[in-house]
């Protein structure tokens, strides 16, 4: 075998070791990835409830693919908003802890700024982080750690349609 023909096996060798093994890191760190911060699918919500603190409870329905304010007299919604609202079932998380790990009080979780319930999963906010942009999140008995971009705001008056 020419010398440089065996140059080229060891270096197609070695190229196909380095993919290998990028594949295999992939792989390991998509396993291990905290994943998003519900099952639910954002497109399949049709219920939606929301408590701010200090503000009334406010409930939602999905009907023939617009949202509808339930509460009194029903009105349409603003299908962007609750769209919005509906996102945050899907938001990544940055690390997830047992709900032993904190103390509620201390992280905003004994008295939540916002409750959302998509369906029947419920979601409770609390503080944000002092280590970044992130916000706990309650869901059942443990505790995420999310982006402030998925924190629920409050309805601007204007974007409520009668319909």
């Amino acid at each position: 075998m020419r010398r440089a023909t065996r140059h080229r096996l060891i270096l197609l060798f070695a190229a196909a070791v380095l993919v290998a093994l990028a594949v295999w890191q992939w792989q390991r760190e998509a396993a291990e990835a905290p994943g998003a911060l519900t099952g639910l699918d954002p497109a399949a919500v049709t219920r939606v409830a929301l408590t701010l603190q200090g503000a009334a409870a406010e409930h939602y329905a999905k009907r023939d693919g617009h949202w509808w304010r339930t509460d009194g007299t029903p009105m349409r919604a603003d299908d962007g908003r609750l769209d919005e609202l509906t996102e945050i079932a899907a938001a990544p998380v940055a690390s997830w802890r047992p709900l032993g790990d904190f103390d509620p009080a201390r992280v905003g979780l004994a008295k939540p700024m916002a409750t959302l319930v998509l369906d029947d999963q419920t979601l409770r906010f609390g503080d944000t982080s002092a280590t970044g942009p992130v916000r706990y999140v309650q869901v059942g008995n443990r505790v995420a750690l999310v982006s402030v971009r998925y924190t629920p705001r409050p309805a601007r008056r204007d974007a409520v349609q009668a319909d």
